[in-house]
């Protein structure tokens, strides 16, 4: 942090010049203009670090760091554990491996400073200082028993706690030697745990909220994918933090038949999960009574879109596959085209260009038939893999396509394998980055 050492009280020189007071009245009330500058500065700088995290973990290592420096401590460790009791529940260290805060965690908890106030105790509902750890008789023989191995000597506990969420948790901070924070540097300290506690509700109400939107899309699409012979199947699906409406489907039909289908409904949030959740529950229905005409299967989508959500539109794509045949009837609606893997091709199908569902008075299209040879693949996908890329539309299919052409040999019979190559390959920073705004979809099926 710009212009503060951790091991030294960023007031310490405001203590100073107050201990020594000049003779000038002027030049007094100059210093002390002068370390309220500095503090304030100080603290401006702080909040704006804090401001610019954006998960809990992030945040609470930034308070952690920042109080060590305003406290002047090199160690400590914060406990957040929200009161309402609905998570997430952690415990981060400064300085502290992870045995040393499980040493910590051995002392009883009630003997605990930060443990009074997690459990609500009237008495530590402000901040809880211990100036000699080894030398207070009153506390807790495991408490000092701890301090003594692990070579800290005092502490200082604050609260942190948020207006309209209550209480958050608790931060610790440890002096290798007796002592404890100057009037200043706790005011300082309460300044910014003040703040920080209102930030860290925020992340955590939106910590919930992505949580609760990755429950309800997993809700919405299958818990398991069916086994037809003839054919294997792997799927894979990551919901963007908002919430999107990409989803995916796979279910037996009659006479060994099988049913697959991807698809994409416009916008993001709750309304669009809705409107996921309505359409592949009508597609499974359309699809079981005429799935065999996949250009019906999505006529009849259309008009269910168009009566539901007259104000979006979609994408989709269905294909009817019969594995003992090794046949494919597909359709597919403003939908990013199948890729079929194998041995001796490695191609994109050719798909009749469509317009999405819901964006013509009349939708209808014709079908496609293929044919994949025993041993290969072909993958279903939504567009959000090609725009998770940030590259341009021609050079994200391009990049698809050399990720399945360098799929190993040897990971080919597996569809999970092969799903798992081509997402590391398009995606080498990982699936599950929080600042991915796009869904991405995968289904392989690997005829034998």
């Amino acid at each position: 942090m710009a212009g503060i050492d951790p091991t030294v009280p960023v007031s310490a020189h405001t203590a100073g010049s107050l201990s020594a007071v000049p003779t000038a009245p002027g030049a007094f009330i100059q210093d002390r203009l002068a370390g309220w500058v500095s503090d304030l500065t100080t603290l401006h700088e702080l909040t704006e670090r804090l401001a610019r995290t954006s998960t809990l973990d992030d945040a609470l290592h930034e308070l952690l760091d920042a109080g060590a420096a305003l406290v002047g401590a090199r160690r400590g460790l914060v406990v957040f554990e929200p009161s309402d009791h609905r998570g997430p529940v952690n415990t981060i260290g400064l300085g502290l491996a992870h045995a040393e805060l499980g040493h910590i965690a051995t002392v009883p908890r009630s003997a605990t400073s930060y443990g009074r106030i997690l459990e609500g105790l009237p008495d530590a509902e402000k901040e809880q200082t211990t100036p000699d750890l080894l030398g207070d008789t009153t506390l807790d023989p495991r408490r000092r028993e701890v301090a003594a191995r692990l070579g800290y000597a005092a502490s200082y506990t604050v609260p942190i706690a948020a207006g309209a969420t209550g209480r958050l948790g608790a931060a610790v901070w440890l002096y290798d030697e007796p002592a404890e924070p100057l009037e200043r540097q706790r005011h300082l300290v309460g300044l910014y745990t003040g703040y920080a506690g209102e930030h860290l509700a925020r992340l955590l109400e939106l910590e919930r909220a992505r949580a609760d939107v990755a429950t309800v899309t997993e809700e919405l699409l299958p818990t398991r994918l069916p086994r037809v012979p003839g054919v294997r199947l792997a799927a894979r699906h990551r919901a963007a933090p908002q919430g999107g409406g990409d989803w995916y489907d796979a279910l037996a039909l009659p006479e060994g038949a099988l049913g697959l289908a991807v698809g994409s409904v416009d916008g993001s949030g709750p309304s669009a999960l809705a409107a996921m959740g309505r359409l592949r529950a009508g597609l499974r229905a359309y699809a079981v009574m005429e799935g065999e005409d996949p250009v019906a299967v999505l006529s009849d989508l259309e008009l269910l879109l168009r009566l539901t959500e007259p104000a979006r539109s979609a994408t989709a794509l269905f294909a009817y596959c019969e594995p003992s045949r090794h046949k494919i009837l597909l359709a597919g609606a403003g939908h990013t085209p199948p890729l079929v893997i194998g041995e001796r091709r490695t191609e994109f199908v050719e798909t009749t260009v469509s317009a999405p569902l819901g964006m013509l008075a009349c939708w209808e299209a014709p079908s496609v038939e293929i044919a994949p040879a025993p041993g290969e693949t072909v993958l279903l996908y939504t567009d959000g893999l090609l725009r998770r890329t940030g590259d341009a539309t021609d050079r994200a299919f391009a990049r698809l396509h050399s990720a399945a052409v360098r799929v190993p040999k040897a990971l080919r019979d597996t569809p999970e394998a092969v799903v798992d190559h081509v997402l590391r390959t398009m995606l080498p920073d990982g699936l599950d980055l929080d600042d991915g705004t796009e869904d991405v979809v995968v289904v392989a099926a690997r005829f034998d």
